[in-house]
Formats: C-alpha cells, structure tokens, sequence
C-alpha cells in the first residue's frame, strides 16, 4: 500500500523548509512565506530511489587545449556583447525584469531574427494568449517570420511538442513562474514547481543542443522571483534596468558562464520594438545642462565598455532636524560616507542641507570610481559654481580624502576625448598612457584639491 504523501512547508523567498507553518521563515527571516505544499516524492517504477553500483570515472588533469565555445548571433550587437558574444547552443539564459520593461519584446526579435535565417525558434508563452502575441509581432514588424508559438503551461505537454519534430535551435519560456509540473500538488509559481521546471528544460537544452532562455519574474525589491537555485541552474542571468517612462533600457550581466559577467547592454524602446544603442556616451549625455551648478561628468567602466554619464546634485536648506539624503542610481551609504570626508577633511559641512544626488539616464552605477565626480557635483551644488563644460571626473575617494586610482584608465579618457571633453581630473597615482589625447590632464591627490580647483569651498 502506498504512503500517503507528506505535507511540507516551503518558503517561496529562500525555498526552505519546515515541518509545520510558522509566521516566519527561519532560514532567511521573512515573514508570511512558508506555503503547503506536497512532497510526493518520486513515482513508482522510476528507478530513483534504487542506488546503483556506479562506474569508475577517468580523471583528467589541467592541462590540454579547451575549444570556443560554437555560438550564434542574436541579430542584436547589444545583446550579443552582454552574451559574450552570442548564444551558445545548449546554455539557458535567464532574463528578469520590471513588468513591461521589454523583456518579451526583445526575445520576440530575437526569435524571428533566427527564423528568418533559417533557424527553428520556439516560443511558449505562459502570460499571453496567441492573439496578444501576434499583435505584438505585427507591431514590431516581424508577422512573417517562421517562429513556432504556442500558449501552455503544462510542462508535460512542452517537453512532448519539443520531442515531438527535430530538436529547435532556440525555446523560449515566458514565463517561469507560470508552468507547473502535474507531478507535483503545488501552485504554480512555488518553489518546488519553478525548481522541477526549470531543471526539466534544463536537461533537455543541454541534451538536444537547443539554446533555452526563460523568462522570470522579479520581486518588489528587484531580485528574480522564486528560489536562488534557479540563477545557480542556469548559465546566465540577465536583468532588465531602467525606469518605463524613460525610453532607456539597460541589459546587465551578473553571471555568464561564457563571457564577462559585468558587461551592459544599452537598448531604446522605440515604437519599432527595442532599438540597439551604438554610442550610449552621447545618448546619457545628450540633454544636459552645461550652466546650472550641481552636474559632473562621470568617465566610467561597464564591463569592458567606457561610459559617460552624468552625475547630478542639488543642495538646499533644510527645515528638517534631520536633513534629507535621497540617492537613485548610487549607493546612498556611499552618499553618506563622501558627505563625512568632504566634512572632515575638506570643511564643507552639510549639517544644515538636503542632499539629493541623481545618476541621469536611469542608470544604476556601482562602481567606486564615480567618488571623485560625486563630490565634485556637491561640491559645485554647496557653492553654487558651475563646473568646466568641458571636464570628466573619475577616481576612488578613501577615508582619509586620498583619491585612489581606477581600473582602465586610460580607455575612459580616449572615451572622453572622443566625445569632445578638453579636461580631466582624475588621481595622481596611477599609469596612462596620454599619446593622442587632446585632454588636459589635473591629477588630484587629495580631496583638498579637488575643491580648490573645481569648485572653490566658501
């Protein structure tokens, strides 16, 4: 006779479990997550619960030449790049994003770029019907290309219409979150049913060679939804930035097992879908102001990409006991912490002051580098002096005020000569190779400097 199944309790934000409900998750401490679900276990006949003998596997060493991985182009350069050059067949990428970003659209062009060139694409959707798809489609001007579509989120009927004809060069699955597995007593969207569905299209991308991108949802703080393991299955993950009322998107990279895992793409949505951007410098930089006080240029690195962008910041008297700090695109504790050295080692205190600082463009920047312009932009926002027009700020602020040397350089200043700056302050220490460049070069050892030659302390 046959054991009745066993009820577990699993945390949909960490995938824990439990024996019995608790109001919190004791494995990450988030609160009203622990949802029943049950554990069937493996059918009957299936062989997995037999222990084999096993077989001795032959070891190799370190030693011996390793072959590029074979890829093929997106049709998309951005996308390509933030790949590492295209998509490997057999991998499974992993895109994420904000609802109406442009996860979707993108991966529509991408599937009817393939189809057109004689490539089998395949495309479930899980959130849309046929008919919102085909729209879709006509829109971006892509109704004649060859791509499979179906709507299903049954993973048993998936797995069979992907057996069914020769494997596909590309499946996409939109989204994760909405298959569900009839061997498994759980919602859709659970932890246990998005862990069995994404290891079962898994198995089979690696197995027939078919490129696999999946679509996931995110949470309210940004993170793909559903349990960690998901980005650890996959061989890239990729998130979509970027705000919807602006028409910039950002492609980030934050794992690739074939290629850099920081590099970005930068893409317009435009009414003929997501439009590639060649020179996202000009596009970050295109409408600023060059009178107002407050607006720095930041010569910074995405990936292997030098990228211009503006910092901006607004100091004003505040009412407040407790004046305001407001950050969006920087880390604000890195706020915090450059408003006590420029206190402490510079004397311009803020004590009395909002402080709002703005990365343009919607772009999110996390690189220390972005120090030095940050307190050149707050510097120029206390006094009220406009920064040169025509400078670029980059360099890693300590502690102590020292400004420290960044990483490449030497490729953010041909970035900015190329873009037509004449002046760069940048640290003391550190090797650059200036032959060629129309810049003027100010090395800044101090913080102290910095304020004395790019905005003047009261």
């Amino acid at each position: 006779m046959a054991k009745p199944a066993k009820s577990l309790y699993v945390c949909q934000a960490c995938g824990a479990t439990a024996a019995r409900w608790a109001g919190k998750c004791g494995a990450c401490g988030e609160w009203n997550t622990l949802v029943e679900e049950t554990d069937a276990g493996p059918p009957p006949g299936s062989g997995i619960t037999r222990q084999s003998k096993g077989r001795i596997i032959k070891l190799e060493t370190l030693i011996g030449s390793a072959e590029e991985a074979p890829r093929f182009s997106t049709g998309i350069m951005e996308l390509d790049r933030v790949t590492g050059g295209g998509v490997v067949p057999g991998s499974a990428i992993l895109i994420g994003g904000e609802p109406g970003i442009g996860k979707s659209t993108l991966l529509l062009q991408v599937a009817a770029h393939l189809a057109r060139r004689g490539g089998r694409s395949i495309y479930f959707s899980g959130e849309e019907a046929i008919a919102q798809v085909r729209l879709r489609a006509g829109r971006l001007g892509l109704a004649d290309a060859q791509v499979g579509l179906a709507s299903e989120t049954n993973l048993a009927n998936i797995l069979a219409t992907l057996g069914d004809d020769r494997p596909p060069d590309l499946v996409i699955i939109d989204s994760i979150q909405t298959l569900w597995a009839d061997t498994l007593d759980a919602a859709p969207g659970t932890v246990s049913q998005v862990r069995a569905a994404a290891l079962a299209l898994i198995r089979y991308a690696k197995m027939a060679g078919a490129a696999l991108l999946l679509v996931g949802h995110v949470t309210k703080d940004g993170q793909i939804a559903g349990p960690k393991v998901i980005e650890h299955m996959v061989d890239t993950v990729l998130y979509f930035e970027g705000d919807r009322g602006l028409p910039y998107r950002i492609l980030r990279a934050v794992k690739n097992r074939f290629g850099p895992s920081d590099e970005i793409g930068v893409f317009e949505m435009v009414t003929g879908g997501l439009k590639e951007v060649a020179n996202p410098s000009e596009l970050f930089l295109g409408d600023r102001d060059n009178q107002s006080p407050g607006a720095a240029v930041f010569a910074g690195i995405e990936g292997t990409r030098p990228l211009l962008v503006e910092i901006q910041a607004l100091v004003a008297p505040s009412g407040l006991g407790t004046p305001r700090r407001a950050v969006v695109g920087w880390d604000s504790n890195r706020l915090a912490m450059l408003l006590a050295v420029l206190d402490a080692r510079c004397g311009v205190s803020f004590a009395g002051h909002d402080v709002y600082l703005n990365v343009a463009g919607g772009l999110k920047i996390a690189e220390p580098a972005a120090d030095l312009a940050a307190a050149a932009a707050l510097l120029s926002a206390v006094t009220g002096v406009s920064l040169p027009r025509d400078a670029v700020y980059f360099g890693e602020v300590s502690l102590s005020g020292a400004v420290r040397a960044a990483a490449m350089m030497t490729a953010r200043l041909k970035e900015a000569s190329k873009l037509g700056f004449l002046q760069a302050f940048l640290p003391e220490s550190g090797d650059v190779d200036s032959g060629g460049l129309k810049l003027s070069l100010s090395r800044i050892a101090h913080l102290k400097s910095l304020a004395a030659a790019a905005a003047p302390c009261n």
